[in-house]
């Protein structure tokens, strides 16, 4: 983004002000994300792009993609990892094949830790921009778990069954990281509107 400012703003926008205002907040530099704003309550909270998504997505690539993410304590010291690892990949030029081998790679070696337990991020920006026709979609939580335990679809979870309100991504499945993504639906963006559905 041209204007760090606007950047920090909309990074802020992705967790309720009481969490935010007191967040780490990590803008995207020419050498990757640096600190703009030191907190003090062990969040975390960035702007991501596209090259975030699943790479199996059609969206990897979309310049337009913005995505505020406010990353948890225990999330802060693994999942945030994967943003900065993948986020020095791009930058270094690497095409899409040569970032998933190197992110497998990785993993085979066991250089990229897993999630930490109690690993979550606030998704609640209505300002956010997560592919092309889809806006902010809606506000949510992300609950992160190691990938074995999501290997089973997510049931232990009551993942994608109905009148459950967690959701776990089935159609996209090129994700190299050791994880396992839930997303939970929220009422209220981080301004504390509800959420309509359109």
């Amino acid at each position: 983004m041209g204007d760090r400012q606007a950047e920090i703003a909309l990074a802020r926008s992705a967790a309720p002000p009481v969490v935010s205002l007191h967040a780490t907040v990590l803008v995207l530099g020419l050498r990757g994300y640096e600190t703009a704003s030191k907190g003090t309550n062990g969040f975390t909270c960035l702007v991501e792009r596209a090259w975030m998504s699943p790479f199996d997505s059609a969206e990897f690539w979309n310049w337009h993609m913005r995505g505020p993410i406010c990353y948890n304590p225990a999330a802060s010291r693994t999942v945030l990892l994967y943003t900065t690892s993948r986020t020095a990949l791009v930058l270094e030029g690497l095409s899409k094949p040569e970032m998933l081998a190197r992110i497998r790679a990785e993993v085979a070696q066991k250089q990229m830790p897993a999630p930490e337990a109690g690993s979550m991020a606030y998704m609640l920006s209505k300002r956010g921009d997560l592919g092309d026709g889809v806006g902010p979609w809606l506000p949510h939580l992300m609950l992160y778990a190691p990938e074995a335990d999501g290997a089973s679809g997510g049931s232990s979870w009551g993942a994608d069954v109905p009148g459950s309100p967690v959701i776990l991504d089935t159609t996209h499945h090129v994700m190299p990281e050791p994880e396992t993504i839930f997303m939970v639906p929220a009422a209220r963006w981080s301004d504390g509107s509800y959420w309509a559905a359109r």
